[in-house]
């Protein structure tokens, strides 16, 4: 199972960017798909979740500038982040617990991260 994050780049502070994670490999069923975020120095911080069924939470540092959804379909999960700021630098990174069978067990795998840089 692979997870490739994209839509990273720099954005001036009060702008949007739109990042996109998909999924690949032996998939019989993701459960949560989680994006975390980790700046220099800084511990990795949960950004925001999404269940299987589209139950939803954020972090508090995040919470009504970004939006997180998700394409079963697809096996994709997407995270709107509006009004930027600088303090949202940071490596993000997404996470998703996949069963490969289903009776096997849901196992957690991470993306390699895109980097989103936002400048004053």
């Amino acid at each position: 199972v692979q997870l490739v994050e994209s839509g990273g780049g720099l954005v001036q502070a009060g702008g949007s960017l739109r990042l996109s994670c998909a999924a690949s490999g032996s998939i019989f069923r993701i459960n949560t798909m989680t994006w975390y975020r980790q700046a220099p120095g800084n511990q990795r911080e949960l950004v925001a979740g999404i269940t299987s069924g589209g139950s939803t939470h954020y972090g508090d540092s995040v919470k009504g500038r970004f939006t997180i959804s998700r394409d079963n379909r697809e096996k994709k999960v997407y995270l709107q982040m509006s009004s930027l700021k600088t303090e949202d630098t940071a490596v993000y990174s997404c996470s998703a617990g996949v069963q490969s069978s289903y009776f096997g067990p849901v196992i957690d795998y991470w993306g390699q991260g895109t980097q989103v840089t936002v400048s004053s």
